[in-house]
């Protein structure tokens, strides 16, 4: 009797985490897990190899890539700045205030719309942002240089194609 419960019951919780109106998706197989394995370990080498170069001149990768993105766009929100660094709002309100304390960026009221501010890179941020482009430059370049310009433009496109296929997914 107890065994005959416990089977009925491992059956009605497995069939409460089905989701309504979904069909069941199709388990990766070990060659797509490989794959997925591959770039995210390709990512964490970046990020090592970049986070470590970055230490020297005393940024994180997020403050790097937050000064770059100040330097082809001053003057943006914050919330600009999060989506074009992939982060929530909350996260780039954390790394800015810690970056305004660093003397690295200054905030300033829009012109237009005094409820509004603007960011843009401080003389001490420019300086950062140049002598870590300094040290991140020659890390592309090496990983650049083992692929042919062709082979570039194709490692491209196959990840955009990557990224759109996951991004269908999401419904």
């Amino acid at each position: 009797m107890e065994v005959k419960r416990k089977a009925k019951l491992s059956r009605d919780i497995s069939s409460a985490r089905k989701p309504v109106g979904r069909k069941p998706q199709a388990q990766p197989s070990a060659e797509q897990e490989r794959l997925g394995m591959l770039v995210k370990r390709a990512e964490q080498a970046m990020v090592r190899s970049k986070s470590a170069a970055l230490k020297t001149v005393g940024l994180s990768l997020s403050q790097y890539v937050a000064l770059s993105e100040l330097d082809q766009q001053p003057g943006i929100t914050a919330a600009t700045l999060a989506r074009a660094c992939l982060v929530t709002p909350q996260a780039m309100m954390i790394l800015l205030k810690t970056m305004e304390q660093q003397g690295l960026i200054e905030r300033s009221s829009h012109p237009r719309h005094p409820n509004v501010l603007e960011l843009h890179m401080s003389e001490v941020g420019r300086e950062a942002l140049h002598a870590a482009r300094e040290r991140i430059e020659p890390i592309e370049q090496r990983v650049f240089g083992a692929f042919s310009a062709k082979e570039t433009a194709a490692f491209r496109e196959f990840l955009s194609r990557f990224i759109a296929a996951f991004e269908r997914g999401d419904t």
